[in-house]
């Protein structure tokens, strides 16, 4: 258990916690939320020992192992798997002290260590950190290249594998996602949720949030508040928090208006000063209530050129790639104002190769390519951050782009995107990774696309601008075509989604839940593939085993199909809790069909239902990936039963 008792922390002149309380139990997955600057990483650090609390107590159980995921990878000669083996700091302490042993011929400490070693599942530890390289978009190829090979993104992975891979109680994870696709966010996700530990989350990811984390804390007004639920969950709750606190607030303010009031009228009264100095004190005791405040500094839209063609632009037969290499192959594409489509598949497999081809950063290797002549593209990719003046102020960005505007006509454009005031005029260079992707989204906005191609804009950016951006891109009328992890942005923008993978584009019949089942579906493929070339690469002479090996094979086969039985069970009772959550949502949603649940006598009632839907809806969505996280465990069991 971990907590904060009466906890204050000052950065500066920045308060962040003011007389903080928060109890955290064992095994709890912590999702923590707040605006920018609220104190999120401040919290990690004041749990890694990096800051001490200026006032109040942190109480941390002693010999708790924490492991966390660094922010920077330096240039190193290191192989990116024995990256990831050091942050096992225990194993690589082992295996140093074998070393020495084995000099110093201590063969009694040499027996002593390979059973700590042993006891530390040393033994299989190249094999788990693989896991993790593999679930987090490594190649096999990739495991033996030195750190110093991978680009920024990709070295940020391997940062979140060394984390993984550290044996620990309390994991911290600070934006997890942002370097990651969607196939590794999905792995992730699978691989938090049986972490056993206890998780403590920076997310601003919903999807992620909802689908990983117990609770959710919020730092607001330099409290802690503490959620049950994940992000929907604590959104609801929230909502209805502050309505509360509104009301009281505005109650609150009628009664203080009422004794200004008398006060003002009898205080001078010989017969009435009593009640006046009474009301006063009253006034004087009363703890003040604020206002509830969930206004949204960002309000942007993408507007489209008033010009529109059908198509806009038009692939045909074409072969896309770089020089001499061919990534996808003969792909047909027409695309018309109004289509919304989410760009799906493997990493490496042509996402980020077919978005620059339809911009034109690409030339085809084959094939035809058609524009129309009113065509204008809007691009947002992750390198355009770098490409940005790093001297010039976001209001100069906009006056590049068009000379002609005002400034006042930018500065109340630049308002919508969160830049108010003087911080239209400040250097990009002062800027951090999220206001510089909302400069990018303002420029490219300003110029009116009718084609919008944007791959990966959430990364960096908090939630209240990722729901921004959601709602600007629900009313864009030109061509959307989004590459994204962020399902919650994928849902709500997109109408269809085409699956690029195995060097073609194809429409996808289906939907992000069927692109996750069809996931594992490539993964039992590969893996059975691997098992088969194992196969065939085997010795075609067979010899006899003898009495002891054939009866060690019946051993370990039995203890593999011992191992099946508990899982089967387990699969058997998640597909009953499915139905029973199943059944029980069919009747609430049936309750919520009748008009007679809407009227004013039943409101307490029709709160409770929506109260219950909610509630089902995300434990029969939990229950859903713990079924399928099983199901995949299964298999890959009696798939290795089959290689006996």
């Amino acid at each position: 258990m971990i907590q904060f008792q009466k906890v204050s922390l000052q950065r500066g002149h920045n308060i962040l916690l003011e007389q903080a309380d928060l109890t955290l139990h064992s095994g709890w997955k912590v999702g923590l939320v707040g605006s920018n600057g609220a104190g999120k990483s401040s919290l990690f650090k004041l749990l890694l020992g990096e800051l001490h609390c200026d006032n109040g107590d942190l109480d941390i159980p002693g010999g708790l192992r924490m492991s966390h995921m660094a922010q920077e990878v330096p240039a190193s000669d290191r192989s990116a798997l024995d990256y990831v083996l050091d942050g096992d700091k225990p194993l690589r302490l082992i295996e140093q002290q074998i070393q020495q042993a084995e000099a110093s011929h201590n063969m009694e400490r040499l027996g002593e260590l390979h059973a700590e070693l042993d006891n530390h599942d040393g033994y299989s530890a190249k094999s788990r950190a693989a896991q993790l390289l593999a679930g987090l978009g490594f190649s096999h190829t990739d495991i033996e290249r030195s750190v110093k090979e991978f680009s920024g993104g990709w070295r940020i992975r391997l940062n979140l594998a060394q984390a993984l891979m550290c044996p620990s109680d309390l994991l911290l994870l600070d934006e997890p996602t942002n370097h990651l696709d969607l196939d590794a966010t999905i792995w992730l996700e699978q691989w938090l949720r049986l972490y056993p530990g206890m998780l403590i989350l920076i997310s601003h990811d919903r999807d992620f949030l909802d689908n990983v984390v117990s609770h959710i804390t919020h730092i607001e007004r330099k409290q802690l508040q503490l959620y049950k639920g994940g992000y929907s969950a604590f959104e609801q709750q929230r909502a209805e928090r502050l309505a509360q606190q509104q009301s009281a607030f505005e109650k609150q303010q009628q009664r203080i208006t009422e004794i200004e009031s008398f006060v003002r009228r009898f205080k001078a009264k010989a017969t009435k000063a009593k009640q006046a100095q009474s009301r006063i004190k009253e006034l004087e005791r009363m703890e003040k209530i604020a206002p509830a405040h969930v206004d949204s500094p960002f309000s942007f839209r993408f507007n489209a050129s008033d010009k529109m063609s059908s198509p806009l632009l038009t692939l045909y037969d074409a072969d896309c790639g770089y020089q001499d290499t061919t990534i996808l192959k003969s792909t047909s594409l027409s695309l018309t104002p109004g289509q919304r489509i989410g760009l799906l598949g493997p990493n490496g497999a042509g996402k980020s190769t077919l978005v620059k081809t339809l911009v034109g950063d690409l030339e085809l290797c084959s094939g035809d390519r058609h524009e129309s002549e009113n065509l204008r593209i809007g691009y947002f990719a992750q390198h355009q951050l770098e490409a940005l003046d790093l001297n010039a102020s976001p209001l100069l960005h906009i006056k590049r782009i068009n000379p002609k505007a005002s400034e006042q006509e930018i500065r109340d454009y630049l308002g919508s995107f969160g830049f108010i005031g003087d911080r239209s005029l400040e250097a990009v260079a002062n800027f951090s990774g999220g206001e510089k992707a909302r400069v990018a989204l303002a420029m490219i906005a300003w110029q009116k696309p009718n084609l919008l191609l944007m791959d990966e804009p959430t990364n960096h950016l908090d939630l209240e601008v990722r729901h921004a951006l959601t709602l600007a891109l629900q009313t864009f009328e030109g061509v959307l075509i989004l590459v994204s992890h962020d399902r919650h942005l994928l849902r709500n923008t997109v109408d269809e989604f085409y699956l690029v993978a195995n060097g073609k584009v194809d429409q996808f019949k289906g939907d992000l839940d069927d692109y996750q089942n069809w996931l594992l579906e490539q993964k039992r493929l590969e893996q059975k593939a691997e098992a088969d070339a194992y196969s065939e690469a085997k010795p075609t002479e067979k010899r006899t085993l003898s009495a002891a090996e054939r009866k060690e094979q019946k051993r370990v086969a039995a203890e593999k199909r011992n191992k099946l039985r508990p899982i089967k069970k387990k699969l058997e009772q998640l597909e009953t809790l499915m139905e029973k959550y199943q059944s029980e949502l069919d009747e609430v949603e049936s309750a919520l069909s009748c008009s007679s649940a809407y009227t004013d006598e039943n409101k307490e009632n029709l709160k409770k239902l929506l109260e219950q839907q909610a509630q089902l809806k995300q434990k029969s969505s939990r229950t859903e990936d713990d079924w399928i996280a099983c199901q995949e465990e299964l298999e890959e069991l009696e798939l290795e039963l089959e290689d006996q």
